[in-house]
């Protein structure tokens, strides 16, 4: 792996979404602390690989939003987890500057085990100004052998500042025969059902051809009859074929069949679905109407006061905005 072998203090893994930038972040991470590195990177076989693996490494610090953490297996605080717990409020969805001052405080600590420490930032757009300028100083100057991985998929939403005292590296688009055949492995390896050729390129058309996204639809179950459907169901009300999925994934979905339609209408080719799978498009005016709407719906979504009534919501706006939408405002 070529990055192991760069000396700056300082790397910002960035590219679109679905390219695997925590992935690689990780492993990195894993090969900077590994007792015994090899070529391609970490053993994973000694107690440093274990430690990471049990997300109790002492050299390791991750600096990612508390919905985040809680969604890869990282432990929160205990201030924050007894906040939660005790529901005085939500995880929260951006770096918080405490945050920010806890990874300070662990760079000025003496190493415990290896040559040096490490803290992975992920997603690092997720910093807001404050918890931005927090780490900006230490980020320049960190003490010690502190080395700092920044993983991205919005790297042009980093201030300026944090970019410059980076060394970037931006993540490739893979061609879509080495994406279908990751793809094919990592559905082997977890046994996924449906797991064969057909069904995984679907799930890579449904991801946009990023190959992490399509993962995560492979395992939602993504098959090609259920992705072919969607849009003609959608548009007549019919919720039945997505109700199950999160709700997160049901907006990305109409999000999808919105950015086709919008795509179809002003003469290009739609990316997700195929163009006689979609329904006729309403007027321009109505789809930018309901990308507004959806953009709206994605800032509450993680934390749906009512799903079951926002679904039903959802597919009453879509029947009306795509079912009896064309030409009306």
């Amino acid at each position: 792996m070529q990055l192991l072998g760069l000396r700056g203090h300082a790397l910002l893994l960035h590219g679109p979404s679905g390219l695997g930038q925590y992935d690689l972040a990780l492993a990195l991470a894993r090969a900077w602390l590994c007792e015994c590195p090899g070529e391609q990177g970490a053993c994973g076989a000694c107690d440093s690989c274990h430690a990471i693996d049990v997300r109790t490494h002492p050299d390791l610090a991750v600096l990612m939003p508390e919905t985040t953490s809680l969604e890869l297996g990282w432990p929160l605080d205990e201030k924050v987890q007894k906040e939660l717990d005790e529901k005085k409020r939500k995880p929260s969805r951006q770096i918080r500057v405490e945050a920010a001052r806890s990874v300070i405080a662990f760079s000025q600590l003496t190493r415990s085990r290896g040559s040096c420490k490490v803290v992975l930032v992920y997603p690092a757009e997720r910093m807001n100004t404050e918890s931005a300028n927090t780490l900006l100083k230490t980020l320049e100057e960190p003490s010690g052998e502190v080395r700092f991985i920044l993983a991205s998929e919005a790297a042009d939403q980093l201030l300026p500042t944090i970019r410059s005292r980076c060394q970037a590296h931006a993540l490739s688009w893979p061609e879509p025969q080495a994406a279908l055949g990751w793809l094919l492995a990592a559905a082997r390896s977890e046994a996924l059902k449906p797991g064969d050729a057909a069904s995984l390129q679907t799930c890579l058309q449904a991801a946009g051809g990023r190959p992490q996204d399509a993962l995560q639809w492979a395992r939602a179950g993504l098959t090609p009859r259920t992705w072919s459907s969607l849009p003609r169901s959608m548009a007549a009300g019919d919720w039945s074929l997505l109700s199950e999925w999160p709700m997160p994934l049901q907006l990305e979905v109409m999000q999808k069949l919105c950015h086709d339609l919008m795509a179809v209408a002003g003469g290009g080719a739609p990316r997700f679905f195929e163009r006689d799978q979609l329904p006729a498009p309403p007027s321009w005016r109505v789809l930018a109407r309901w990308s507004r709407e959806l953009l709206q719906e994605a800032r509450s979504v993680e934390h749906p006061f009512q799903p079951a009534l926002s679904q039903q919501t959802w597919a009453a706006r879509t029947r009306e905005r795509l079912g009896s939408g064309r030409g009306a405002s």
